[in-house]
């Protein structure tokens, strides 16, 4: 991650070397060096308490927290960016993802409408044949109907002629008449 100094800080102004008057004389807040001398007792320096490392690193750090809040705000207006340029390649994408779909979508209506057309074609052309197929058996039907009753008459017409022949032959039956 880089940090951008704004333009009004110069590098002497970002440690304010009045907070730490020990590096005049050489010795630093972290110096432990003499705390564990057997000579002399433990001194610990002016201005700190029990933890006096933890307090001297609060200090640096709350100093050079509050020297930088130009580079914190570049830091967060950085994130903002980054995370403004993600979310616009994520909407981009979710754009192509939906407009693929719809894309998809519509060549499915159209298959399925070429494939609905087709399917009624097929129907029409299957009514159309069905309805000759009624037709046909229908009149068929009615012929085999006709035919039958004409098979009928010619047999009663046969069964007449016979008993003519039959009754012809008896003479009993013709001195009767």
């Amino acid at each position: 991650m880089s940090f951008t100094i704004p333009a009004g800080f110069s590098s002497d102004s970002m440690v304010d070397f009045d907070q730490f008057t020990g590096f005049e004389t050489g010795f630093t807040p972290w110096d432990c060096s003499e705390l564990f001398s057997p000579t002399t007792q433990s001194i610990e320096p002016a201005g700190s308490g029990s933890g006096s490392d933890e307090t001297n690193q609060n200090q640096t750090n709350s100093s050079s927290s509050l020297d930088q809040p130009n580079q914190l705000v570049s830091v967060i207006d950085e994130r903002k960016r980054r995370r403004m340029i993600s979310n616009r390649e994520s909407a981009r994408r979710s754009r192509m993802r939906k407009q693929k779909h719809l894309e998809n979508l519509r060549n499915q209506v159209n298959r399925l409408r070429i494939e609905n057309r087709e399917l009624n074609n097929r129907l029409k052309f299957l009514l159309y044949h069905c309805h000759c197929v009624k037709t046909d058996n229908h009149r068929l039907r009615s012929e085999y109907r006709i035919l039958r009753q004409k098979l009928s008459d010619i047999r009663q017409i046969l069964l007449f002629k016979q008993l003519q022949q039959y009754s012809s032959a008896w003479p009993c039956y013709n001195v009767a008449t």
